[in-house]
């Protein structure tokens, strides 16, 4: 049989773990309330945030999918179609020339090369 002191061992460890889980995911929230804090005010260290910081993460989390409210959503940026060959690429990588913009250096040289700038599609 089971004595009572095994039992309260037992329970004492039960009631430990569930203890320490809890309290990770307490220090979990609080170490990404931080880190989300230094992103959002620039300056703000670790003990700022974990001192007075939790209300005020809490309030700017308020959209309920990860973003803070007042932090605008990043856009992709836009495709661009290639003027030689009708490719799309990222407007940051793409070659403008005379106006018109290339997914790459070799085809806006050939696009220049036309006499009258277009191919003759």
């Amino acid at each position: 049989m089971i004595d009572i002191e095994s039992m309260r061992n037992f329970f004492f460890l039960v009631v430990l773990f569930f203890l320490s889980q809890w309290l990770l995911k307490k220090l979990r929230r609080a170490n990404e309330r931080a880190q989300q804090g230094e992103t959002q005010s620039g300056t703000r260290t670790a003990g700022e945030a974990t001192a007075g910081g939790f209300n005020d993460a809490r309030r700017a989390r308020s959209n309920g999918n990860g973003r803070a409210a007042g932090e605008t959503p990043q856009l992709a940026d836009p495709l661009i179609r290639c003027a030689q060959c009708g490719v799309h690429t990222p407007r940051s990588e793409s070659i403008v020339v005379s106006g018109e913009r290339f997914c790459c250096a070799d085809h806006a040289r050939a696009h220049a090369s036309h006499p009258t700038g277009r191919d003759a599609r």
